[in-house]
């Protein structure tokens, strides 16, 4: 196991598109100490090389993907990207991947993914092997690979899946590294996704996967319409069958079709993370006590309706508050 960041790391909070947004959350995460910066998937500047571009401004400085979209690439050339972040950067990287949305499948693939959970757990495995250096041997139903890397030594990667409901925490217990959640509510985290990855890993014979946790936050501020604030970080996600139906799952009464209200009930029943900075550290303590290893904040909301510099002050805000 490569020696990971613990505690809090911290999401750029929008699709990247240049690098000097991209450097001012990152020499944050730098002062902040051991966390990591993650992206999620862009389609402005493709993730893997905003983030190989930004390696050679800050090196050292630990990188993640919370998630790419399996769908746009290969497998192989998943691995070799990872590897390329990871060497460039000069320290440990996590790939995480998740199937995306039918839709998404649809518009990419020949087909969609006959089984999601399967297609996940090949794609991991044969990342991993490759990163590992063995010679592959697999013909799956979503794409097959007969191949080796060739040897380069590096920081080393992680393999990561995305992970909403039980089922898909099995497959990451299974064959994944890390299992990275995004808008799981804390007790349904610590009831159905902990014990499913335990029981992965368990019918796997391997050590539970590392957790890493996406948790939306917004420090409550005269003036700020919280619910404003969450629409716009996860108004997008509130809209997918897939999201909704694991927030559902969470005891949350949310509807895909009515997203704004939606956005307001996760403000309310405490899953994008409201308060001053004391009482936003206590609950972002609560995910680290249930067994989270790398809590990341996202400020997505508060990028989008106020800009960069009200979104590093609620970081600044909360990290200090966590560490006091």
């Amino acid at each position: 196991m490569l020696a990971e960041p613990k505690g809090l790391s911290v999401f750029y909070p929008a699709p990247p598109r240049d690098l000097d947004g991209m450097a001012a959350f990152a020499s944050f995460v730098r002062r902040l100490g051991a966390g990591r910066l993650w992206l999620g998937q862009s389609f402005h500047l493709e993730s893997q090389m905003a983030l190989a571009a930004l390696a050679a401004r800050q090196p050292g400085l630990p990188l993640g993907t919370a998630v790419s979209l399996a769908p746009l690439r290969h497998p192989y050339q998943a691995a070799v990207e990872a590897r390329t972040v990871s060497v460039l950067s000069k320290a440990p990287y996590v790939a995480g991947y998740g199937p995306g949305s039918l839709d998404l499948q649809e518009r990419l693939l020949p087909e969609p993914y006959g089984s999601p959970l399967t297609a996940m757990a090949d794609y991991a495995t044969v990342m991993r092997r490759l990163l590992d250096g063995d010679a592959v041997e697999h013909r799956g139903t979503a794409h097959t690979t007969r191949y080796v890397l060739p040897e380069l030594p590096g920081p080393g990667v992680e393999v990561g899946l995305g992970v909403l409901r039980p089922g898909m925490a099995r497959t990451a217990g299974a064959c994944a590294d890390v299992a990275i959640t995004w808008l799981a509510p804390l007790p349904y985290l610590a009831d159905r996704i902990m014990p499913a990855l335990r029981a992965g890993a368990r019918a796997a014979r391997r050590p539970v996967p590392r957790v890493a946790s996406v948790v939306h936050l917004a420090v409550r501020r005269p003036g700020r319409d919280l619910d404003r604030v969450a629409f716009a970080a996860v108004g997008a996600h509130l809209g997918s069958a897939h999201y909704t139906d694991m927030l559902r799952r969470a005891g949350l009464d949310v509807d895909p079709g009515r997203p704004r209200e939606a956005a307001g009930r996760l403000v309310g029943d405490g899953v994008h993370l409201t308060g001053d900075p004391k009482d936003i550290a206590e609950r972002l303590r609560a995910y680290r006590a249930e067994g989270v290893d790398e809590v990341i904040l996202n400020v997505t909301g508060v990028f989008l309706t106020e800009g960069a510099r009200a979104a590093l002050e609620d970081l600044h805000a909360v990290t200090t508050a966590f560490q006091s």
